[in-house]
């Protein structure tokens, strides 16, 4: 018959048309797409994913979905395909996203799932035509990753993505394209200060159109809806080479490759003095050494050092980022940057030293021979931002500060004496973010290497050595060359004499098994909830003690169960916490604070001043019993 030998489907699936033969013969070749011998666009398959699910399924996921894949548009420059799949568990969404392990993300369709369930949870008015943004910090599957996000973006209708040349974007960077683009928002592949490789850790997540995270609204959404995804909207497209800058049109649908430096470095431009930060880093007797710990800032490392801000090109170091991190732990502090550790902590130190993380929001700051905790560091900078930073001294001024709970109180005394509010909020950006969105924010920080400022939504690694390198350039804009010069340490400990110091620490107790960690914490609160004031906990006499919630000013929103803490009448306190920063198994956070304002008292060291304190903390908590850790993976 005039069916002849074509394909059976094409008979079944179209027989209002046989009459038509220029109708058959577009459908035909649509049928031939339809019925594919094998579906495989890196990673994504319609089959069922390796992972399986164990949760029950919905009424309208009852009948089991086509084990074929579906063309449903012939959208211009490309076909959109509904690709099966069926729900995977254990995608819940957190402040920082979703992290599993790569091998994890990298199988089935459980990348696929999520940005298919992210799209569902977005109004589809508001995704159709849109621009967004997509980046990461370099890791191993964040190649192939982009290219599922790209097709997955087109299939929902989005009308531009913008990447990152080479699919990298800083997360900061991410956040200042996502607002210099206006773009609707954008994805960042990273898992932050996590390892890296085949059998490390891989994360995503997505942040809005002011360039911060996703709401808990959004992410609840989400994980509602990865519970009975069902289909995935997937381009039918070739993939986009990311090596080269420039524009890819697929019909209405275009990529284009940017520069992932260039956004964010025109805005520190805006934010800092380039010529006075130029006016130190050119100094004969000036040296510094930046460790990008083979992540990504190690790509705008010399754009913005030695290119923009004429350094010498040696101060960079683990500068070319890698898909594992060459190895290493790409965690800017005392135990995993240790080769910067060592370096500063030498005879021949250079007069600062700097290291970011593996998405380049966290920092850690050194001198010759001298560490700043990061709670003195966002207090350092709150102290000189107006004389130092041109950003802070113009109208808007400083509008306020915030600092997580857990970090040391010395933000809130710079904000005392200065005269502006400051707010103590639950750990995680999103909290700063609608308090800088209602003009009340202007610098915040994080005990956790988290430092930034409005410029952006996101903490800021690079922002925060810059800042740096400000107030150090200012203090010494008037030493001669081969003069006495101003150092970090002098720097720090003229704040304590002025403001007191703040002695913290923390003690991180890593991939703990998590059944343990939750009883300790259970042992905890139970003591919390049953102590009144005026207990004593050895020679420290209680004030309070509570489950830390907050009560967000702007919205309304209500946090609870955000730290455990005992807080005592001279202002002492100790913390606990368990994060939710790795891919598996529980890490147990104890922060540990105590006020001296005494500058005969302040040169201690910290561990020194706080160890009665840390010792009635272990005590209470009775860790080693439950964990069965001696001691502390890292302590900062």
């Amino acid at each position: 018959d005039e069916w002849g030998s074509y394909p059976e489907g094409c008979r079944d699936y179209y027989p209002r048309h046989r009459d038509s033969l220029a109708y058959f013969l577009v459908m035909y070749h649509a049928a031939r797409l339809q019925f594919p011998s094998k579906v495989h666009n890196y990673r994504i398959s319609a089959k069922l994913p390796l992972v399986r699910s164990t949760i029950t399924t919905s009424r309208r996921m009852s009948i089991a979905p086509s084990k074929r894949v579906k063309i449903v548009t012939a959208a211009a420059g490309f076909v959109v395909k509904e690709v099966p799949t069926t729900p995977i568990e254990g995608q819940k969404t957190g402040t920082s996203g979703l992290r599993k392990k790569a091998a994890i993300f990298s199988s089935g369709n459980y990348l696929a799932n999520w940005v298919q369930a992210l799209f569902y949870a977005l109004p589809s008015d508001e995704v159709k035509g849109s621009s967004m943004v997509l980046g990461g910090d370099g890791r191993w599957f964040n190649r192939e990753a982009a290219q599922i996000i790209i097709k997955l973006a087109a299939g929902n209708g989005v009308g531009k993505v913008y990447v990152g040349q080479n699919g990298y974007l800083a997360t900061p960077a991410a956040s200042a394209v996502i607002r210099a683009r206006k773009a609707y928002g954008g994805f960042i592949m990273s898992a932050s200060h996590n390892p890296g490789g085949p059998d490390e850790d891989w994360g995503i997540k997505f942040n809005y159109s002011s360039g911060e995270p996703a709401p808990e609204k959004i992410t609840d959404k989400i994980y509602g809806y990865t519970q009975t995804v069902e289909l995935l909207k997937m381009a039918d497209m070739p993939d986009v080479d990311l090596t080269t800058c420039g524009v890819h049109k697929f019909g209405d649908f275009e990529v284009e490759v940017i520069d992932p430096v260039s956004d964010y470095l025109n805005l520190a431009k805006k934010v800092f003095d380039f010529d006075l930060i130029r006016s130190l880093l050119t100094r004969p007797d000036f040296k510094l050494k930046f460790d990008a710990m083979h992540a990504i800032t190690g790509a705008y490392a010399k754009p913005i050092l030695v290119e923009a801000l004429g350094a010498d090109a040696s101060c960079c170091v683990n500068d070319v980022p890698k898909e594992d991190f060459a190895g290493g732990h790409p965690d800017p502090n005392l135990t995993y940057a240790e080769e910067l550790v060592k370096t500063m902590f030498s005879e021949e130190a250079p007069d600062f030293g700097a290291a970011s993380d593996g998405d380049g929001d966290r920092n850690m700051i050194l001198g010759n021979n001298f560490f700043v905790t990061p709670s003195d560091s966002v207090a350092i900078i709150a102290a000189n931002a107006q004389s130092c930073i041109p950003y802070f001294s113009g109208v808007g001024g400083l509008k306020g500060f915030a600092r997580s709970m857990p970090t040391a109180a010395a933000l809130d005394r710079v904000a005392s004496s200065l005269g502006v509010e400051c707010f103590e909020t639950p750990t995680g950006w999103k909290f700063f973010g609608n308090l800088m969105d209602a003009g009340r924010l202007s610098i915040c920080g994080e005990e956790s290497f988290g430092t930034g400022s409005d410029h952006i939504r996101e903490k800021d690694g690079p922002w925060a050595v810059l800042a740096w390198l400000s107030i150090l350039a200012h203090r010494n804009k008037d030493v001669p060359i081969g003069g006495e010069k101003v150092t970090v340490e002098q720097i720090t400990r003229e704040h304590w004499a002025q403001y007191g110091r703040n002695f913290f620490s923390r003690y991180d107790y890593e991939a703990c098994e998590s059944e343990p960690c939750n009883e300790m914490m259970q042992h905890l609160r139970t003591i919390a909830y049953s102590s009144k004031k005026g207990d004593k906990y050895g020679p420290y006499e209680l004030d309070f003690a509570d489950d830390f919630e907050y009560i967000d000013p702007i919205d309304g929103s209500v946090s609870r169960n955000q730290g455990l803490r005992f807080v005592f009448t001279d202002g002492s306190r100790f913390i606990f916490r368990l994060s939710g920063t790795g891919s598996s198994g529980a890490t147990v956070r104890m922060y540990i604070e105590q006020y001296e304002s005494d500058p005969s008292k302040q040169n201690l060291d910290a561990q020194e001043a706080l160890g009665p304190l840390i010792q009635v903390a272990l005590d209470t908590s009775k860790l080693k019993e439950f964990t069965g850790r001696d001691s502390p993976t890292v302590i900062t």
